[in-house]
């Protein structure tokens, strides 16, 4: 991209890196395919069944079990910042440290939203999705966990 007079005229914008500031700044993800796709083969590799997909709940979940109020987060290592893998760009460093911060800040604003609701709010790592066994004990932990709540919980209340 050269800087001319017709990239000011229509953008609005003096220099090719504001323009491209912009452009990327538009660009609106909608979740990472390939983390969602290889956690949608763990639970059907294992017989994991009545999760459902972006629900219009608090964070939009990747994955959900509405009838367990169960959320699932399929966090990238790179965008939320994995204490095991991360590692800083050294380009824009503090742009890079401030985005990765306002991540885990959201992060722990939508958890806060969904338990308030009563949901429970589980963060899988990218990473992890490389052993699918383990990945998939703690989701079905979790739920027998959930599910044995509710059961307990519908029990009390015809006492």
């Amino acid at each position: 991209m050269r800087n001319g007079p017709e990239l000011e005229d229509r953008s609005g914008l003096t220099s090719p890196a504001e323009l491209r500031s912009r452009i990327m700044r538009s660009v609106k993800g909608k979740g990472n395919k390939s983390t969602e796709l290889a956690l949608i083969r763990i639970l059907r590799q294992w017989g994991i069944v009545g999760w459902r997909r972006h629900l219009s709940l608090p964070g939009t979940p990747d994955f959900a079990f509405p009838a367990d109020k169960v959320a699932i987060f399929v966090d990238g290592c790179f965008w939320h910042g994995c204490p095991v893998c991360y590692t800083a760009p050294k380009e824009h460093a503090k742009y890079w440290a401030d985005k990765v911060t306002r991540n885990r800040r959201r992060d722990r604003r939508m958890d806060w939203q969904l338990r308030k609701q009563g949901w429970t709010v589980i963060h899988i790592w990218e990473h992890a999705l490389r052993r699918p066994g383990l990945v998939a004990r703690r989701l079905t932990r979790a739920l027998e966990r959930k599910r044995l709540k509710l059961r307990n919980k519908a029990v009390i209340s015809y006492r």
